[in-house]
């Protein structure tokens, strides 16, 4: 029996108007080749200087992993030649990182895994391919971007777990505001290092990393498939070999690239164009003081203080101006029982989002007005069906609840002596059903409350009729 052994290094552009070393702009979509200059084209005697932004919001990803942010760290030349890198070296970090040592704590089927956090190290991003049949294209607009690489010690022990790691650190980036971790942009990436070792043995295997993964789910079946061929090569007897591989999720497997390097490959030395960052321990108070509440504190809170299951605290948290949304409810609400807006908001209104393709917390409906439509519903004088088209209609036209239920007369019916009326109908008209449910068949109520609601096209309140049902059927015995 053999086990995976995984870590994972996580590319992430951090958000800031200019790149890491230059004036260019960082805004994505424009031109190719149009966001260029001297310094981020590799130019002779051009002079990188470190953006102050993406260096204070590395130090933030580090307070929020738990690391150990370096008061002293310093830029090193990483040298590999290809065609995306102008100067045929990468401004990087080696040895002194920003931060290092930390930790993130994620949930995997009810248990909590904590993965180590090696370092997290900033550096530019080359520039990118375009490959045609005929020839290739390179876009030099990403060379430059501030990056921050996020590395894993190899404490994963699953695709599932590298799954739940990632998705953790997203919503924990999402939250400090330093990127928006837009996967389809590229602002996102993530590679994997994977190796298989005999079940209960404690030294590593040999390890391929594998590229090229550009969502959760491709990470998850990359991981999957590559662990199932190394175990495969060494049940035949064969070699596993250190390499490069790229995750070809057409094909739904992964493929050779090149040998993979290592650090004595890259020839790293100080970087000598820029001075060594020193950050002091007041900054870093500061800093970690502006931190906000991140998810797994607010999952833990949002049990607590509203009385909400893990798996639906964890849905309204993934995304900060949700959670946020979600609160402002909560705060507005004044029943009790907050599941009930829990359930509005992770039901008809998640339903209305993802039919538009965007979150809750960017629909347009203010906190207060989901409110008043649950107030609507909660005291009867709409149905729940009724209710989520009065959403429907709120979405699309700005009209309060109040209007919508006045304009389209929905207000369901209460009154009981009119209900009485059409109970009395529906016992004379289904003697069958009434002498089921006397023979204790109950489901037969329900049967009877449809046909309440047919006469009443709907409006009438089906739990005053089920009530109603029960006294005139017992009054009859």
């Amino acid at each position: 029996m053999y086990e995976p052994v995984i870590g994972l290094e996580v590319h992430v552009h951090l958000k800031t108007k200019t790149k890491i070393f230059c004036g260019c702009s960082t805004a994505y979509g424009s031109e190719p080749n149009s966001q260029v200059c001297p310094v981020c084209l590799g130019f002779p005697g051009a002079l990188p200087v470190l953006n102050r932004t993406a260096f204070l919001s590395a130090v933030k990803v580090g307070i929020a992993l738990n690391c150990t942010v370096n008061q002293y760290t310093k830029f090193d030349r990483k040298h590999y030649f290809y065609p995306d890198l102008p100067k045929n070296y990468q401004i990087s970090q080696y040895d002194l990182p920003v931060s290092a040592d930390g930790y993130l704590d994620v949930e995997v089927q009810a248990q909590s895994r904590r993965i180590r956090v090696k370092r997290a190290h900033l550096e530019e991003d080359a520039g990118k391919l375009i490959h045609k049949p005929e020839f290739s294209l390179v876009d030099y607009n990403r060379a430059g971007m501030p990056l921050l690489e996020i590395v894993t010690e190899p404490d994963i022990t699953s695709p599932e777990e590298a799954y739940e790691y990632l998705a953790a650190l997203k919503s924990i980036i999402e939250y400090l505001g330093v990127s928006d971790c837009d996967m389809e942009k590229g602002s996102l990436r993530c590679d994997a290092n994977v190796s298989v070792r005999p079940r209960g043995m404690s030294g590593l295997g040999v390890k391929t990393e594998v590229k090229n993964m550009n969502s959760f789910k491709g990470v998850r079946d990359a991981l999957d498939y590559e662990i199932n061929r190394q175990i495969a090569a060494l049940k035949q007897g064969e070699a596993v070999i250190q390499e490069t591989r790229l995750w070809d999720p057409d094909a739904l497997k992964t493929v050779s690239m090149r040998s993979k390097e290592e650090a004595k490959d890259y020839r790293y030395f100080p970087e000598p164009d820029l001075p060594p960052c020193t950050i002091t321990e007041a900054a870093i108070a500061e800093l970690k003081a502006g931190i906000p509440e991140l998810p797994q504190k607010k999952l833990r809170r949002f049990m607590t203080e509203y009385g909400l299951s893990a798996s639906d605290a964890k849905i309204l948290i993934a995304v900060k101006p949700d959670a946020d949304y979600a609160e402002e409810c909560f705060r507005g609400y004044s029943g009790a029982d907050k599941k009930n807006v829990c359930n509005w908001l992770i039901g008809p209104l998640a339903c209305e989002a993802n039919s538009r393709g965007c979150r809750i917390s960017v629909l347009g409906l203010s906190a207060a007005a989901l409110v008043e439509l649950l107030g609507f519903v909660e005291s009867g004088q709409v149905s729940y069906l009724s209710g989520k088209s009065v959403l429907t209609e709120m979405l699309a036209g700005g009209k309060t609840a109040a209007q919508i239920i006045r304009e389209k007369n929905l207000a369901q019916i209460s009154d009981t002596d009119s209900l009485k009326l059409n109970i009395a109908e529906v016992i004379r008209e289904q003697p069958k059903t009434v002498q089921d449910v006397r023979q204790g068949k109950v489901n037969g109520i329900m049967f009877l409350v449809g046909q309440v609601m047919k006469k009443t096209n709907g409006k009438a309140n089906p739990k005053i009729v089920q009530e109603l049902i029960k006294e005139a059927l017992k009054s009859a015995e």
